[in-house]
């Protein structure tokens, strides 16, 4: 199985965002690593950028393109798109969407690169939310939505820490270079 990670960037914007498409690198490997150790699923990890040019208001980019892109690369490989626009239709709070085999955030990007914590804050937490809605039914979690949804509302009302991980994905209290949701309501 693949998890496939897209950084969606303006075509004038590639040479100055390239220490987040590192990060992302990062990222995805840690990811990897999480979702193997939380969820018992082992996926290979592949990171490209679509570098996208203007286009007119009528041909603006939005979800459906990226479902499109989705389906043409293939259903069965698990496409999570960072992208520069929000989407136009949520469900989540968070600004991002998930379907079967497809996630994507709007991806917030730093006043300064680099800047490791803004990317795990902004960026990391949200890409978790949307990666344990795909977990979660994949294992058959019936209310996989709402349950997400309750523990992502605890973390920004109720004060529930977020998980931090080092730069050797491990499990920190220092300075996180990854940040995730607390699963430990959706183990067994």
């Amino acid at each position: 199985m693949l998890l496939h990670f897209i950084f969606v960037i303006k075509e004038e914007e590639l040479d100055k965002r390239k220490s987040e498409f590192e990060y992302i690198k990062k990222m995805a490997q840690f990811y990897k690593k999480w979702i193997n150790e939380n969820f018992g699923i082992d996926y290979e990890i592949q990171c490209d950028e679509l570098i996208t040019k203007p286009r007119s208001i009528l041909q603006k980019l939005d979800t459906h393109t990226l479902v499109r892109d989705h389906e043409q690369r293939g259903k069965d490989t698990y496409h999570f798109y960072l992208t520069h626009f929000k989407p136009l239709w949520t469900d989540c709070t968070c600004e991002g969407y998930h379907a079967e085999n497809f996630g994507m955030i709007f991806w917030q990007k730093p006043k300064e690169s680099p800047d490791d914590l803004f990317l795990a804050e902004k960026n990391c937490t949200t890409i978790s939310h949307e990666i344990v809605h795909e977990m979660l039914r994949i294992k058959g979690h019936k209310k996989y939505i709402h349950d997400v949804h309750d523990v992502w509302t605890k973390h920004f009302f109720d004060q529930l820490e977020f998980q931090q991980y080092g730069e050797d994905f491990e499990s920190t209290e220092g300075k996180p270079m990854f940040l995730t949701m607390d699963i430990s309501k959706f183990k067994n």
